[in-house]
């Protein structure tokens, strides 16, 4: 088969790649296709040719897998939210579990048997708390597209609406609409606030409020389960996790760098009476060595929930040479993750305990993933299991 730019091809699929584009092989070479899933035989256009590999556009599904269900949404395909809409929401956490493994395998050498089931969501559509809305001048219709961002390119997908947002993002989506930006390019937020959270408009908060009780409830079992009583929080944001773990702890203190984030910290510590801490603006990897010595000789937990592109490396040299007794490590990108983790375990400096994927991003390639390491010197015995709650 000769693998040119425009040429069609007809495909067998046996792989999901995290990020969720299917695999297909022709020999030894790599074709890429997205909103496909494993067995399926299918026919593509080549769009795209490497050394190494090619992408393809699906033409259409020959023979479709049984865990192939009809997208709800009109844009599924076109927008690039969503990558899952056409997989059953329980073989979505099926292979979502599988790339975790695969990635924590593959880049950090780290036994699938570590990574539990994924949690699922109790909302798989309906669920998003914050998106944005970008506005783009199309000159074909002569008007503005309000919408996302396409699956194949850079231009805006004009839409009514989004089936993994909240409804009252909808409705909002509907007030944009109607009272459009003047122009092109320019982006607008909507986002349901917290009940009971004061979050600057620029700050970071979870995006799923429907799972959010888990995710706590996983990251506090891990905390428990160490029996430290100071608690060092990176990266707080707005103070959550700080507030949500201070009954579990003597003291603690949470560092962030966004000025506005810690202002609204510590108003949100008063209303919630979390008394026992304290929280300060500045750059972590600065700051951590500090935070440590306040806590004296008490055994101490570092909790990390850093952006996608993951922590610097000077922080995850700093935590190899302070070796707190625990560190859990909360991201929603397993890749960075598996990288930082085959950093912080090099030489033996810490014990990775297991590993909880929770489904906070349904339909989309995104899963969010809580790790357990504790120091050697204060690990639990080889193989011993966290008690998961699921």
């Amino acid at each position: 088969m000769g693998i040119v730019v425009g040429a069609s091809a007809t495909l067998t699929i046996c792989d999901i790649a995290f990020g969720g584009e299917g695999v297909a092989r022709v020999e030894d070479f790599v074709i890429f296709v997205p909103f496909v899933l494993v067995g399926e035989s299918v026919e593509v256009e080549i769009i795209e040719v490497k050394k190494r590999f090619a992408r393809a556009r699906l033409l259409r599904v020959l023979q479709a897998s049984p865990e192939r269900v009809k997208a709800p949404c009109p844009y599924f395909g076109d927008c690039g939210g969503c990558q899952y809409q056409h997989i059953a929401y329980e073989a979505q956490l099926r292979l979502k579990h599988k790339q975790v493994c695969d990635l924590f395998e593959r880049i950090g050498g780290f036994s699938a048997s570590l990574v539990a089931p994924v949690l699922p969501c109790p909302a798989p559509y309906g669920y998003r708390n914050r998106i944005m809305i970008r506005s783009q001048w199309d000159k074909f219709k002569q008007g503005l597209n309000l919408g996302f961002i396409r699956a194949d390119n850079r231009l805006v997908v004009d839409i009514e609406a989004c089936q993994i947002a909240e409804p009252a993002l909808n409705e909002q989506i509907q007030k944009v609409r109607a009272n459009p930006p003047p122009k092109g390019g320019l982006k607008v937020v909507l986002r349901i606030p917290p009940e009971g959270w004061e979050v600057p408009p620029d700050s970071f908060f979870q995006n799923n409020f429907f799972l959010l009780p888990k995710l706590v409830e996983v990251v506090r079992e891990c905390l428990n389960h160490a029996g430290t009583k100071c608690l060092a929080d990176i990266y707080c944001g707005v103070g959550f996790f700080s507030i949500e773990l201070a009954d579990l702890v003597e003291n603690f203190v949470g560092v962030e760098y966004d000025q506005m984030a810690i202002k609204a910290a510590r108003r949100n510590a008063a209303a919630r009476h979390a008394a026992n801490g304290e929280f300060v603006a500045g750059k972590a990897e600065e700051l951590l060595a500090d935070v440590l010595k306040r806590f004296g000789e008490r055994p101490a937990t570092v909790l990390l929930d850093p952006p996608r592109k993951g922590c610097p490396p000077d922080m995850l040299e700093l935590l190899r040479q302070v070796r707190p007794a625990q560190v859990i490590y909360v991201s929603c990108h397993p890749a960075t993750m598996a990288r930082d983790l085959n950093v912080l375990l090099k030489d033996g400096v810490f014990n990775l305990a297991g590993v909880v994927p929770l489904d906070m991003f349904p339909q989309t390639a995104h899963v969010e993933c809580v790790a357990d390491l504790r120091c050697q010197a204060a690990a639990p015995a080889p193989g011993a299991k966290l008690s998961l709650p699921i």
